[in-house]
C-alpha cells in the first residue's frame, strides 16, 4: 500500500503535467484548422474563394517542400513569398486573406516556418508529399 507521502508526490508530478501542458503550442495543422470554416454554412462565396486560395497555397507549400522537378519548386517558392509578403494592398494577399478569415497571419506563418523546418530534419518522421490528417 502506497504512503500519504508517495501520493502527494503522484499527485504533485500530475499537477505540474497538467500545468506544464496548458503551454505547449497548438498543434492543429492548418489544413485541420480550416476545416472549421468548410463546416460553417454560409459563407459568401469571395470568402470561400479566399478560403480556397489559402488552402491551395498552404498544399503547394506543404507538398512541393520536396520538390525537384522545376515547376512544383516554382510553386513551393511562390507560396513560401506570398506567406512572407507583408504590407500588400492586394485583395488576395496573404495579410487581407487572414484578415477576412480572421486568422492571424503572423501564427500561422510561424507554423508554416516550424512546419518546414521540421520536414526538412534529418528523420523528421514527415512523410514526403503527405499532410496530415
Amino acid at each position: 500500500m502506497q504512503s500519504l507521502k508517495d501520493m502527494d508526490n503522484v499527485l504533485d508530478f500530475c499537477a505540474e503535467e497538467a500545468l506544464a501542458a496548458l503551454f505547449q503550442p497548438d498543434t492543429v495543422a492548418p489544413a485541420e484548422y480550416l476545416k472549421i470554416y468548410e463546416r460553417k454554412a454560409g459563407l459568401e462565396p469571395e470568402t470561400k474563394l479566399m478560403l480556397a486560395v489559402l488552402e491551395d497555397a498552404i498544399g503547394c507549400f506543404q507538398n512541393f517542400v520536396y520538390a525537384t522537378d522545376n515547376r512544383q519548386k516554382k510553386w513551393f517558392l511562390e507560396a513560401e513569398e506570398w506567406f512572407n509578403e507583408e504590407e500588400s494592398e492586394w485583395i488576395f494577399s496573404f495579410e487581407n486573406i487572414c484578415d477576412v478569415l480572421r486568422l492571424d497571419p503572423q501564427y500561422l506563418r510561424q507554423g508554416l516556418i516550424s512546419w518546414k523546418a521540421n520536414a526538412l530534419r534529418p528523420s523528421s518522421g514527415v512523410e514526403t508529399g503527405a499532410l496530415p490528417h
